[in-house]
Formats: structure tokens, C-alpha cells, sequence
């Protein structure tokens, strides 16, 4: 009868000892790869720091006088609240489709563009001598023009991305086909008229041009060509006018300070008298005091200097700032021209509008009636800012490389 020897070496771990990790499914989203990681996190952060400041903002814009004409002074507030969370999920929703799809689809959201802007025309609202804004059912308000920002840099985008030249640079027709299409949609916006909206428009397409790599050249043919149309337009008087009232307040704003440059004024001292920290939020003399007109809308930035002072007003500008930033980056490592185009006309678009929102309060700009991305009340300007958003996360999302 043999008796059987211990086996020699390792016989392998005990039942358990390395058993398999199940990671659980948020440290897989994080994890190298995975789909987490190709979130731009700041941008997310940044975008959603902003509009909770410009829900605050302009609930301090609007308690005093609401509370002292006897209303609920939390109304502003509920639909501050309201747009903010309604553009998150329009962000996110954006921000989960693949921007190539989005492309596919360009032509119809372009149609669908237009067909608000003649919408407006034909049965919308006429609010301080402008048709903008379309009535819904429960007292609610569309305005088609912020949408056709992003109906214009998808439009645009897909234009210029189409064909390309040897060089990788657009063609001339490609240019010509991108500004005809756009077209439409500036003069419909300034038949409303909406002088600020209309030079957004012009101000990024033609950024987009120049963005896409076209031939210098063409590039100075499009600026004289832009300047002639000025020209024209001045010569012609077909600027209304009150328009034409707040160029000249801008350019001599001492002339009629109880006039057409009293909103320039109030607006100035506002912001000046904020001093370095402010005199505290709902704590706003002039703000506060019905001294400044829209000041929940145009002049929101009025109540961040008078009751945030300049750190207040500074912090604002850096996240706006940082929103471009990032949309830049975006562009810079997109896998295609669209995409780089789309990020880019995000980008574009922000730094016109901001520029000419903070500087219209400080005197440096004519007051046109652009609201400040992601502060100032409105329901159809945040959707719109949010949807820019989500476009830039999408290309970010698709990049092949996250970095």
C-alpha cells in the first residue's frame, strides 16, 4: 500500500485571497478611459457657479422694488430658478449627443432658426419699439434672436467645414455660402430690430472666418466689406431712432444727461460707488432705488460693482474668462474643422457679448441691449448660453484623445 508524498511548490492561493475587484460604476467613470474623464469638470463648475450668481443677482435687482410696490418679492427669483435648472438639462442633454450627429442635423436646426425669427415678425410681442419676443401660454416669453446665435455658428461651422482646398483652408465659395446663409438670419434680427443681437451675428461670423484659416487677403476683402455696409446703412438711416440716440449719448455722453444719456450715467456711478467690496447684496442705493432702468436685464452688471464693489465684479469677469478659455481649448484639440468651428463660435460670441454687456456700464461701449452670458434675467438668453455650453462639451466629449 504506497502512501502519497506532499506535492512539491506552490499550490496556488486559498479560496478568496485574490478574488477580482468589482469596481463600482462611478470609479469606472473616472477611471482612464472612461467616460468621465472626457468632461471639461471646470467648465461644468464654472458654467454652473455663474448662473447661481446671476440668480442671486438679479433676485437682489429685484426684492427691494417688489417688496416695496407690496408683490412677492421672490418672483424674479422662482423664474431665475426655473430658467437656471431648465438650461442645466438642456446643457447636459446637448452636451451628451455627439456634436457629429448634431452636424447632421444642421440644416433643419438652421430652418427651425429662421422660421422663429419670421414667427416673431408675423405675431410677436412689441416690447420699448421692439418686435422680439413671442407670448406663450402662462405668461411666458420666447425670444427667437437668442437662438439664432446658435443657429448661426452651426450653420456656419458646417459651411466652412465642408470642402476644403489642398491647403486645408475653406474656399471663397465656401466663405460666400457661409455669409449668404447668414444673411437671412441678420436681417431678420435687425428687422425686429435688434441692434445688439445683429451685431453679435455679424461680429461672429466673421470671427469664424478668420478662425477657419482663410486666405488673408479675403480676410481684408470681408472687413471692407463690412465697413461699406456700415457706411451704407449710415447713409441710408436705416437705423431707428433711438438707435441712432444711443450712438451719439456714447460718443458725447455729457450732452443730454437727463436724456438719452441718463441710462449711461446712472449705470457709471452705480458700478462706481460698489467701491473695492461693495455696499452689500439688496443693499444697492442706486440699484436698489429704481435709479438704473433694466437693471435686472442690460444692466445686471451694475448691481455686481454697486453691491459686490470690484472684487465682486472681477470675479464674475475671470469665470466669464474662464468659460472662453476653455471653449478655446475645446477648439484647439477637436478631431475635425466642425467641431473646432463650433467651439470657436462659442468662443467668439461670449467674448463679443461680455465685452460689450460690462462695457456699455462703464461708458467705454453704446448701450445696444445684450444681455451678460449667464447673469442677466431671461429665460431664452440662458437656454441659449446653456446649449452653447453643451456644444463645447460635446466636442470636448469626442476629442479621441482626452487631455
Amino acid at each position: 500500500m504506497s502512501v502519497g508524498l506532499p506535492s512539491r511548490g506552490w499550490a496556488g492561493p486559498r479560496a478568496g485571497t485574490f478574488a477580482p475587484r468589482h469596481q463600482s460604476r462611478l470609479g469606472r467613470a473616472f477611471a482612464k478611459g472612461g467616460v468621465a474623464r472626457s468632461w471639461d469638470w471646470l467648465l461644468f463648475a464654472v458654467t454652473c457657479a455663474l448662473a447661481v450668481l446671476g440668480t442671486v443677482l438679479v433676485w437682489a435687482a429685484t426684492e427691494p422694488a417688489l417688496r416695496q410696490a407690496g408683490l412677492d418679492p421672490h418672483t424674479y427669483l422662482k423664474k431665475a430658478i426655473l430658467w437656471a435648472v431648465l438650461g442645466f438639462v438642456l446643457m447636459m442633454a446637448t452636451a451628451c449627443m455627439d456634436y457629429r450627429r448634431i452636424r447632421r442635423w444642421t440644416p433643419y436646426l438652421y430652418g427651425f432658426s429662421l422660421l422663429l425669427l419670421l414667427a416673431v415678425l408675423a405675431v410677436g410681442q412689441s416690447v420699448n419699439g421692439a418686435k422680439a419676443w413671442i407670448s406663450l401660454p402662462g405668461g411666458f416669453q420666447v425670444e427667437p434672436s437668442e437662438f439664432a446665435k446658435l443657429g448661426l455658428i452651426l450653420s456656419s461651422a458646417w459651411l466652412l467645414s465642408r470642402r476644403n482646398d489642398p491647403s486645408g483652408r475653406p474656399r471663397l465659395r465656401d466663405a460666400g455660402l457661409a455669409a449668404l446663409a447668414a444673411a437671412p438670419l441678420i436681417i431678420l434680427v435687425e428687422r425686429e430690430p435688434a441692434l445688439g443681437v445683429m451685431l453679435v451675428l455679424v461680429f461672429t461670423l466673421a470671427g469664424m472666418v478668420v478662425v477657419s484659416g482663410i486666405r488673408l487677403y479675403w480676410v481684408l476683402g470681408l472687413l471692407a466689406a463690412v465697413a461699406g455696409a456700415i457706411f451704407v446703412i449710415a447713409k441710408m438711416h436705416l437705423l431707428k431712432g433711438y438707435q441712432l440716440t444711443r450712438l451719439t449719448s456714447f460718443l458725447h455722453p455729457a450732452q443730454d444727461l437727463a436724456g438719452s444719456g441718463y441710462n449711461g450715467l446712472q449705470a457709471k456711478i452705480a458700478v462706481g460707488s460698489g467701491g473695492l467690496h461693495g455696499e452689500g447684496l439688496f443693499h444697492g442705493t442706486f440699484t436698489g432705488g429704481n435709479f438704473v432702468p433694466s437693471v435686472q436685464t442690460d444692466f445686471i452688471f451694475t448691481v455686481a460693482g454697486e453691491e459686490l464693489g470690484f472684487v465682486g465684479a472681477a470675479v464674475i469677469v475671470g469665470l466669464l474668462g474662464i468659460v472662453v478659455f476653455r471653449a478655446i481649448r475645446a477648439a484647439q484639440i477637436a478631431d475635425d474643422m466642425f467641431g473646432m468651428l463650433v467651439a470657436s463660435g462659442v468662443a467668439i460670441w461670449f467674448i463679443f457679448q461680455t465685452f460689450v454687456n460690462v462695457g456699455m456700464t462703464i461708458g467705454i461701449m453704446p448701450i445696444t441691449g445684450l444681455p451678460l452670458p449667464f447673469i442677466s434675467y431671461g429665460g431664452s438668453a440662458i437656454f441659449a448660453d446653456m446649449i452653447a455650453i453643451g456644444l463645447v462639451q460635446s466636442v470636448r466629449r469626442h476629442h479621441a484623445l482626452f487631455t
